[in-house]
């Protein structure tokens, strides 16, 4: 007999011999049926294995990720068989699955093209339905060193010959098919019903590029055709979306090549962000934090006392001022910390909340950059609190009460993840043991689901990461926490105790918006452009249908600026059907609409972004509405 134990830590007995699969039906029919793969003692494993005994085994169908990944797993095999059969001189290199879908790279003479990709996914179609099952066999180094050679398989035969002698090795076979691969298939290829082949790019052999440029061809697959159909909406909505496309047709910011990787924002795109900042001081202002600024450029020996230079050199740059070695600040830490240091501290002083929207350059390698979200320079709304160690947790929950407050401001949901200490850590386990506890028990204090991210601390220090979810569904980590005992300690920092003695305070890092640029970036795609009247860079467009009501335009316009509206009047002599696209191309909250009956009347016909139209409206209602609309920052995008 076999015995294996569950996910749910039960202890199951079975028979010799028998496989995954069987086991699964054996537990229960609708597990039977439904299950396509397994974990066994953490590795990805096909039900048609037999059981070993002693063994943890994990069940999983096509509702869990790791059934989908096997399912994008077989998809890639399938893709794979379908172009051999209708390019059969190809070799084959690798075709994993990866998030979201899968991936295969080959050397053929032919070219490929999306063209192709119907001729491509219909030779799959017929695979599919063909419902060969995928058998796997073991096979020791040398006889698929043999097998390869023999095949002439270039390609996975330098992958056979890189492994130890006595490796032993799977093949999967479906149909004529064989593959070199480790496993994590669904059992037949009639499982994979909904799939689509995305792109084709290069690739070179095993990353390097000394080795040859292959091909490689992405698609996805999903367990039903809905979700596929769900998935392919999302990217051509993202597509629309995309900050990049849409900061140009709004006239927010712009890339230029004398500086890549450092945005230049526009009259439009400081509107944006000045009013993100405005937000921001009214909050800290409220919640008792004081600003101040520190320098961009420090010597060599403060990024030599704080760290950076020994964990974070490669992602900085450098300078020589009067022969000696600056760097250009890659965070504020230091900074914050030079100006508590600046004076003799009291513990009546903490908790001490220093907040600085401080400039801060890394180093990203030219193919990283990403428009707003991967830059070379960008602003971090940080602040450092210095605080005592019984004040950790309170404090902690007064930072998680702002970030709420600033997130909730946009329409925008989040979860939290707290992030344990990593390989690089910097000073004593003990430390860290009671830091990551204080992160861990404010969080349930505040009754805000989380999840643990084992090792993706800060080098100093835990901390709390807030992931924020777009319009899309999309989650984008914004919010940090991060708990520090260790850059007092490497600094000296001290406070004055009752005592008269001097003690080390705790020092607490945190960003709301992580990056201003990317935030940006990341509701420009929310809102789709269409950002809430108080964001909107114009928030109203003044129309008159024709040149007789210019000066009752301007009149309206002066009125609303005066009332510190963002106002423009479009006196294009165009038709007002071409004005009206316009203004809604630029994505403005408000039209308002001036015919002669409106001048007549001293009225304006309002036309939301939306589509609602009301006529006849006294002039002094609608400021009051936007104006109140501003001060309440509403979220109507």
């Amino acid at each position: 007999m076999v015995q294996i134990t569950l996910a749910d830590g039960s202890v199951r007995e079975f028979a010799d011999g028998m496989t995954l699969h069987e086991a699964a039906k054996a537990i229960s029919n609708s597990l039977g049926k439904k299950a396509v793969v397994a974990l066994v003692d953490g590795k990805r494993t096909d039900l048609d294995h037999a059981l070993t005994d002693g063994t943890k085994v994990e069940f999983f169908t096509l509702a869990d990720d790791e059934g989908v990944r096997a399912l994008r797993h077989t998809a890639s095999h399938i893709m794979a068989q379908a172009i051999l059969r209708l390019w059969p001189d190809t070799k084959l290199a690798i075709g994993p699955a990866i998030d979201n879908g899968f991936y295969y790279d080959m050397d053929t003479e032919h070219v490929f093209s999306p063209e192709d990709f119907p001729k491509i996914e219909q030779e799959m179609a017929k695979i599919v339905k063909e419902n060969y099952p995928l058998m796997h066999r073991e096979i020791a180094r040398a006889d698929a060193l043999k097998l390869f050679a023999d095949k002439d398989d270039t390609y996975k035969y330098e992958l056979v010959r890189d492994l130890p002698e006595d490796a032993v090795l799977t093949l999967y076979t479906q149909g004529e098919f064989t593959d070199l691969c480790a496993g994590g298939h669904v059992p037949s290829t009639g499982k994979v019903k909904a799939f689509k082949l995305m792109s084709v790019a290069g690739a070179y052999w095993r990353g390097d590029e000394k080795n040859k440029m292959l091909q490689r061809i992405y698609g996805t697959a999903f367990p039903t055709q809905e979700a596929l159909d769900e998935y392919l909406f999302m990217l051509a909505e993202a597509e629309r979306r995309d900050h990049r496309k849409l900061g140009k047709e709004l006239d927010l910011f712009s890339f230029q090549p004398e500086g890549p990787g450092f945005p230049f924002f526009h009259p439009k795109g400081m509107i944006l962000r000045n009013n993100l900042l405005g937000l921001w001081r009214e909050l800290h202002r409220e919640y008792g934090y004081d600003e101040i600024q520190t320098p961009i450029i420090l010597n060599r020996d403060l990024w030599m006392q704080s760290g950076h230079w020994d964990h974070y050199r490669d992602n900085m740059y450098f300078t020589k001022i009067d022969g000696e070695d600056y760097a250009v600040k890659p965070m504020n830490c230091p900074g914050g910390i030079l100006y508590f240091k600046n004076d003799l501290r009291s513990y009546r002083d903490l908790p001490m909340r220093v907040a600085e929207l401080g400039l801060v350059h890394r180093h990203e390698l030219h193919g990283a950059l990403h428009g707003l979200f991967r830059v070379r320079c960008f602003t971090q709304d940080d602040a450092h609190l210095f605080i005592l160690p019984s004040q950790m947790k309170e404090e902690i929950l007064k930072v998680f009460e702002l970030f709420d407050r600033i997130y909730k401001a946009f329409g925008l949901e989040y979860r939290v993840e707290l992030s344990t200490r990593p390989d690089d850590a910097m000073g004593d386990e003990k430390i860290w043991e009671l830091a990551t506890e204080t992160l861990r028990e404010a969080m349930e204090s505040s009754g805000v689901e989380y999840r643990v991210n084992e090792g993706d601390g800060a080098f100093y220090g835990p901390k709390l990461d807030f992931h924020i979810k777009d319009s899309l569904g999309r989650t984008w980590q914004c919010g940090t926490i991060q708990l520090d005992m260790q850059m007092p300690e490497r600094f000296d920092v001290t406070y004055i105790g009752e005592d008269g003695e001097k003690h080390r305070p705790v020092m607490l890092h945190r960003a709301g918006f992580g990056s201003i640029e990317r935030f940006i970036g990341i509701l420009i795609e929310h809102y789709a452009g269409k950002f809430p009247t108080w964001l909107a860079p114009v928030q109203v467009k003044v129309i008159p249908v024709t040149e007789h009501q210019l000066d009752y335009a301007q009149e309206v316009a002066q009125a609303m600026a005066a009332a510190g509206i963002r106002v423009e009047v479009d006196e294009r002599n165009e038709k007002l059907g071409y004005k009206i696209r316009g203004a809604q191309l630029e994505k403005v909250p408000y039209m308002l609409i001036l015919g002669n009956r409106e001048v007549e009347g001293k009225t304006v016909s309002v036309r939301a972004r939306d589509g609602a139209e009301t006529n006849g409206v006294a002039l002094s209602d609608v400021i009051a509405q936007i104006t109140e609309e501003v001060r309440k920052r509403t979220v109507n995008a």
